[in-house]
């Protein structure tokens, strides 16, 4: 399988869907994957998408870490730097790039999401599990400590003592301690997953695409600034969004007594 092939992009009826495409590496973060998924993210930029569906290939979303380029730099004695160097590419600079897309995003992890695979999941703004998917944030199986945005992320989903624990223990979480701990929104039967989260979905992407996107920004920065920074925030974000055709439907919809229809414009 070529580079080229590494992630997929597919976008169809507002929804783009990136696609992981490494099966027989457990769609680990390799170089192709991450840049893949960059890329894949700035077609989405100049696409018509209204949301963004990450999932992965074969039955994983991601086992995280490319083992075999850990063992690559273990042969190959590299120096602080150039290992720094391998960490912002492969994994600082995608996990970035996922977080503060501007659109809507939701994870579907349908099979295991380790390491940094797991932190790639909670880098989106929801996740949806089937009931056979698990979640670890086990970097220390590998000697190491936490990257990918881990100790951002975590703590703010489940708190700093749970994260800590997470961390510490390593421990591979079945899709319901996870949804109970907060990892993830929504846990469904394994037969029922591409359905029902196809529906969730698509509910996200027929929203007022503006406004999404503004709450979105709001709601990331809202732990980090203070309560007064936040209302002036709210009130020049709204006054934004009373300037959008979606606004003028909504209001219409309401008096009509229907749902709206927005167009994301």
């Amino acid at each position: 399988m070529s580079d080229e092939d590494a992630v997929l992009l597919d976008v169809d009826k507002g929804v783009a869907t990136i696609t992981l495409n490494r099966p027989d590496e457990r769609n680990a973060l390799s170089h192709p994957v991450a840049d893949g998924l960059r890329d894949a993210l700035d077609e989405v930029d100049d696409s018509d998408a209204r949301c963004v569906v990450l999932e992965g290939a074969g039955g994983a979303f991601s086992a995280g870490g490319d083992i075999e380029a850990m063992v690559e730099g273990i042969k190959g004695d590299l120096s602080v730097e150039e290992r720094v160097r391998v960490v912002e590419r492969a994994y600082n600079r995608t996990i970035q790039r996922l977080a503060e897309f501007p659109l809507p995003t939701v994870a579907l992890i349908d099979g295991p999401a380790v390491g940094a695979g797991a932190s790639l999941a909670i880098a989106c703004d929801l996740q949806l599990a089937s009931e056979r998917a698990s979640i670890g944030f086990s970097f220390r199986a590998v000697g190491l400590s936490v990257d990918s945005g881990t100790s951002y992320l975590l703590p703010r989903l489940v708190g700093e003592n749970v994260a800590k624990e997470l961390v510490f223990t390593g421990e591979i979480l079945d899709a319901e301690r996870a949804a109970e701990l907060g990892l993830v929104n929504h846990v469904y039967p394994d037969d029922e997953f591409e359905e029902r989260a196809a529906e969730l979905v698509a509910e996200v992407a027929s929203g007022p695409t503006v406004g999404l996107r503004h709450a979105k920004r709001l709601l990331g920065r809202g732990l980090e600034q203070s309560l007064s920074a936040a209302l002036a925030d709210e009130a020049a974000a709204q006054a934004a969004a009373f300037d959008t055709d979606d606004h003028v439907e909504g209001v219409e919809a309401f008096f009509e007594g229907r749902d709206p229809e927005f167009e994301g414009r």
